[in-house]
């Protein structure tokens, strides 16, 4: 059965000056909408690294959930059971094309794009953000950041940690010049939008930060240039 309102929550980055987040993943499990929610965490990306789930352990720890996960890289359990088990499903950080080459393997891909539309709640960091765009801006190449095409849940594209890396915004701006990247979103670390359905629905954000911005071409003087403003959107901060 399909739910009214299909939700994804899209973290810039886990880390920032403002801790762990733990406010952040409470808003997340928060959004499941039922007491002691099932969270999945998808490590792929990173490889299945141990510090990336001793990490997610540890934060979760202290919440009000039952956390499980979903690994790759060892013996890997039936996909579509994990998933159909999850009231949340929460995907790390990492390298996004590896990333998602290996869900399209497994059949990942299409049990989440289904899992969304039966009401699971989706989100995630980094490579977890952008991988529900139709274009995400990534650093899953060594010589440069690339645009990639990515799962197409949410309409345009995403660069995250937009305010921690110094080349993202520039390359952000650049790649939508040129015509590589749709007009998107880049969201600052520690901080997330939530959509509901295809639209930006809420920012959520430390009170420190601006969040994210809408980032489009414009005109100047008969030249193109970029026209980035702030997020207009409800603000919960945390």
């Amino acid at each position: 059965m399909t739910t009214d309102v299909r939700k994804i929550l899209a973290i810039g980055g886990l880390y920032s000056d403002e801790g762990d987040n733990r406010p952040l993943m409470q808003y997340l499990l928060d959004l499941a909408g039922k007491p002691h929610p099932a969270i999945g965490f998808i490590p792929t990306a990173s490889g299945d690294a141990p510090s990336t789930i001793q990490r997610i352990d540890e934060i979760f720890s202290t919440l009000d959930c039952r956390l499980t996960r979903l690994e790759f890289f060892d013996r890997t359990p039936n996909v579509q059971s994990f998933v159909a088990a999850q009231d949340v499903i929460l995907v790390g950080g990492g390298n996004t094309k590896s990333m998602l080459a290996v869900w399209r393997e497994w059949g990942l891909a299409e049990i989440l794009r289904e899992a969304w539309h039966s009401g699971k709640v989706l989100a995630g960091w980094s490579a977890g953000a952008i991988c529900w765009f139709e274009q995400g801006l990534t650093d899953s190449f060594a010589d440069r950041l690339r645009p990639m095409e990515c799962l197409g849940l949410l309409s345009g594209s995403c660069s995250p940690h937009y305010d921690r890396e110094s080349d993202r915004r520039p390359a952000y701006h650049d790649l939508i010049r040129e015509g590589l990247l749709q007009p998107g979103i880049g969201i600052e670390d520690g901080c997330a939008v939530e959509f509901h359905d295809r639209e930006v629905h809420r920012l959520i954000a430390p009170a420190s930060s601006v969040g994210a911005w809408a980032v489009r071409p414009g005109q100047s003087g008969g030249e193109e240039e970029i026209v980035e403003r702030a997020l207009i959107a409800e603000r919960i901060e945390i």
